[in-house]
């Protein structure tokens, strides 16, 4: 089984003619989904809010096949992301934080030790910002890590506490990671002044094993070993870029699942990284076709992919 570990969100999504819609998401509400969506056990651990918001994002969790045990509920409002839409389907996020129910996760809440069916963790994005949620994962890391896949995005949200602070948990945190999938502008916001292949070898010389790197519409870059592996990004019609990171990120996982990979030192050859980022540009790029997080099923993937989508 598979731990994702984090925030489950409302965003608030303008929709050009003044008024909002409220979308559940969350980067790791949305991995959560992505992964039950293609078939892969899944568990969600984070704090839910009791209220209406907490209670639909439970149920999608729930009508998804995300296991809820790991996840506790509590009286505090649901946390708020306003989410600003380009006119290229771009988002940028505002968050609404201060005493709801994300950021409260805190260590008693957490099991006294993760099951031994779970073996691969992931974390990321406000699950390593806002506190006590972030120092109660980066805990559950360091306990549980040993023997685990360990997957990291950090979907890096500057602004929010002290950027020296900030880059020093999630490099603490890479060091202890075995996949890193990071955005290109993640990469540049943790290595200023380094290129992508020399930011991601850096994490390779830090222990990490696997660095994906997302480029949008141009791909991604797979570093391994001694790959250096680009691949293209699917044609589609993007109505908006929310949630295509992290089923990109979901879907690198579920391929490793499917294909035996999951462990602590995965060993792919070229074939077999490149199908994995195809896959998991596959899903990005499906979720970029329709509005808001809303990542593909498996059966979706399959059907893509008979049509030749993966490019």
């Amino acid at each position: 089984m598979i731990v994702v570990c984090g925030e489950a969100l409302i965003d608030m999504i303008h929709n050009g003619d003044g008024t909002q819609r409220a979308v559940p998401g969350g980067g790791p509400f949305n991995t959560a989904r992505a992964l039950a969506r293609l078939e892969v056990p899944t568990a969600f651990l984070g704090r839910l809010s009791d209220d209406a918001f907490g209670r639909e994002l439970a149920g999608l969790l729930s009508a998804d096949g995300v296991n809820l045990d790991l996840a506790t509920i509590g009286p505090e409002n649901t946390t708020i992301a306003i989410a600003d839409v380009d006119s290229e389907g771009f988002a940028e996020y505002e968050f609404l934080v201060q005493g709801t129910s994300a950021p409260n996760l805190t260590p008693d809440l957490l099991p006294e030790h993760l099951g031994a069916d779970v073996n691969a963790i992931h974390l990321g994005t406000l699950g390593l910002v806002l506190e006590p949620l972030a120092s109660t994962l980066v805990e559950l890391l360091r306990q549980e890590h040993d023997g685990r896949m360990v997957m990291l995005d950090p979907n890096v949200r500057a602004g929010l506490i002290p950027d020296g602070e900030y880059r020093e948990r999630l490099h603490d945190v890479i060091a202890q990671s075995t996949i890193v999938k990071a955005s290109e502008a993640d990469v540049a916001w943790l290595y200023p002044g380094l290129e992508l292949e020399a930011a991601a070898e850096q994490m390779l010389q830090d222990g990490v094993c696997l660095v994906a790197i997302t480029l949008g519409e141009r791909g991604a870059l797979g570093v391994h070993r001694d790959l250096r592996i680009p691949v293209k990004a699917p044609e589609v019609e993007v109505v908006d870029t929310i949630g295509a990171g992290d089923a990109f990120g979901a879907a690198l996982l579920a391929w490793l699942h499917d294909h035996g990979a999951i462990g602590t030192k995965p060993h792919l050859e070229r074939e077999e990284l490149t199908a994995a980022l195809d896959y998991a540009c596959l899903a990005a790029a499906l979720t970029c076709a329709r509005a808001g997080a809303d990542p593909p099923w498996k059966s979706e993937m399959v059907s893509a992919s008979g049509r030749g989508s993966t490019g």
